[in-house]
Formats: C-alpha cells, sequence, structure tokens
C-alpha cells in the first residue's frame, strides 16, 4: 500500500533517542515537520532512559496511531519495533546510530533528510523477527566475541564504528572461545567458535555482512559459526565480512534453519541488535514470519559499488565531530 497521496493526514510520532549515535538531532523536529506535516499529522516525543522507546511506542499503538518512526540507531529501532510487532501500526526509522544495520538492509536512507523525503513516498511491506528465548531481534542476535565487545562498546562513554573497531581491537586478544551444542530440525553439531551469529538481516551495521544470504522475507535464520582465527588470518575475514563474502570463508559455517537451539558452557552476555543481555546457557532462537510492517523505499536505490568505502568514510568524519564536539 503506498502512503503517497492520501487524503487525510494520519498519525504518525517520532521517537528521537537523544543521546544515540554521533549524528547531530536538533534540526530533525524541524525538518520533519517542514517535510512530512502535509501529508501527516507528525508528534515528536524524546526517551529519556533505557526502555522508554518501547513503553512511547506501545501508547501510540493503543490509540492506533498508523505509523510510528525510530529516531536513533538498532537499538532504538529494536525498543520501538517490538511493541509493534502483530499490529497494524508501521514502523519507519531514520537511522542516526552507530551501525544502523536494519535501515541499510531495507535501503533506508542514511541521510535524516533524505531519510524524511523517503518517508513522505513510502510503501508499507511486512518483515519477519527473530526471538531468543522470547526477547525480540530484528537484524542479528549472537554470542561469543561480538556479544563481548558489545558489552565493552556499551560500557564505554564514546559512539561510533571507528570506537567500535578500537575496542574489538583491544579484546581480541584477551577473548576465550566457547564450545556450542547447536540443535535444529537437521541434527546436532558441537563447535568450538569464536562467534556463532543468527541472522534476520544481512549484516550488523556499517556493511559488516555477518549473515550475507540473510532474507527478511524467506521466514528463516541465517546462521554463521565463525571458528577461531589466528591474528595472521583476521585480515581476510575482516575483508570478506564487508565484501558479502564470509560465507566462502574456511573459518566459517554458515546455513538457515527455522529455528535452533544453542547451549554453551556457561550463562552470559548475548546481543540482540547489538545490545548486550545476560542470557542462560541454552538459547532457543527462532524466525517469526512477516510479523512488522515498516515503512520502506517505494522504488529501491541503485548501490554504487564504492557505497561501503563512503559510508566509511563518513562514519569517520562524523566519529571526529562527535570527539571534538563540533
Amino acid at each position: 500500500m503506498s502512503i503517497y497521496g492520501m487524503d487525510e493526514k494520519e498519525k504518525m510520532l517520532l521517537i528521537i533517542n537523544p543521546v544515540s549515535g554521533t549524528h547531530t538531532k536538533e534540526r530533525i523536529p524541524e525538518r520533519a515537520t517542514s517535510i512530512l506535516s502535509s501529508r501527516f499529522d507528525v508528534e515528536i516525543c524524546y526517551t529519556e532512559y533505557a526502555g522508554h522507546a518501547t513503553l512511547l511506542a506501545q501508547e501510540a499503538v493503543d490509540k492506533k496511531y498508523p505509523y510510528v518512526v525510530a529516531v536513533g540507531g538498532d537499538g532504538t529501532c529494536n525498543e520501538v519495533a517490538r511493541s509493534l510487532i502483530h499490529t497494524d501500526t508501521a514502523f519507519g526509522i531514520i537511522p542516526i546510530g552507530s551501525g544502523n544495520g536494519l535501515a541499510r538492509h531495507l535501503s533506508i536512507p542514511l541521510d535524516p533528510e533524505r531519510a524524511l523525503q523517503m518517508l513522505d513516498t513510502a510503501v508499507v511491506e511486512s518483515i519477519d523477527y527473530g526471538k531468543a528465548n522470547e526477547k525480540v531481534f530484528f537484524c542479528t542476535c549472537g554470542m561469543g566475541f561480538d556479544a563481548w565487545v558489545s558489552r565493552k562498546f556499551a560500557e564505554g562513554k564514546h559512539r561510533g564504528a571507528m570506537n567500535y573497531v578500537k575496542k574489538a581491537v583491544e579484546e581480541y586478544l584477551k577473548y576465550k572461545n566457547e564450545v556450542y551444542r547447536i540443535e535444529t530440525a537437521d541434527g546436532v553439531i558441537q563447535e568450538k567458535a569464536f562467534v556463532v551469529a543468527c541472522g534476520n538481516a544481512a549484516q550488523y551495521g556499517n556493511n559488516a555482512y555477518i549473515a550475507p544470504r540473510a532474507d527478511l522475507h524467506d521466514g528463516k535464520i541465517d546462521v554463521t559459526i565463525l571458528y577461531p582465527i589466528t591474528p595472521i588470518d583476521v585480515l581476510p575475514v575482516v575483508v570478506q565480512l564487508f565484501t558479502k563474502w564470509l560465507w566462502v570463508s574456511p573459518y566459517v559455517k554458515a546455513f538457515e534453519t527455522n529455528a535452533l537451539t544453542v547451549t554453551r558452557e556457561r550463562s552470559g552476555v548475548m546481543h540482540l541488535d547489538g545490545e548486550p543481555v545476560d542470557m542462560p546457557e541454552k538459547i532457543e532462537i527462532s524466525c517469526v514470519k512477516g510479523g512488522l510492517k515498516v515503512l520502506v523505499p517505494g522504488k529501491k536505490p541503485r548501490k554504487s559499488i564504492v557505497e561501503p568505502i563512503q559510508s566509511l568514510i563518513f562514519d569517520v568524519v562524523d566519529t571526529i565531530k562527535h570527539e571534538l564536539d563540533i
């Protein structure tokens, strides 16, 4: 259904996370009103604490708002979207976070101005979501090194991809790999792994494609098991991660499934859409098909082969500006 050219204005709530990412947010309310108000009755609110976005989104659902838009990163998107699953309220994104994995997968512009313009002519489609012990995720979840770094990153004061990379380098040589028992309908495998990642969408964010063949509409989870990597092979694996060729690496086992059970050596951290959470040894992970309505570009833009390089450059610039407070 196209939302372009509606005769009557419908309510659209923008939920802004004031501390998300490195992008400035001061002009978003003004620009949202300017760009969207001819077709939407735009309301704007700000989150005040962790989990607040979930409550604000639930209130909008209760009031039967047709559209709720998260202005933030993947963590904010998760908080908002979890209140919108299996409802008639469609979910939109203005990506201003550190990774923006879901927005990138959905071809939503990373520039806030262009993202607002996209909302004005968007279409609604349904996508899958994932569950890990009944906790919801929309992009990826995982155990191992990525979850460990997500916790260390969350404990730090600074955001941005470059700070994430810095934290990953600091933690790499100290990290101890675990053994995981993974059960699916096809059988049981047991592996010592560096990362066990489950993708509903293809990437973590910042064009790091941990599950490059993942599809948001197939009702399946794409599982990537990354074996322990020697320091000499880190660079080739990183190159494959950013070029969508990770699945050909000898350090990787990849498969897709409707559901899986992962049992690890001990309870501890895992991540859901990049946000660290404490989970027990046994984790049930599944995919729910078509459970979330989302606002996406009516015409998917053609991607340039230099887009990942441009994105990295923009992120570096944004991080420097944030560090210098300019």
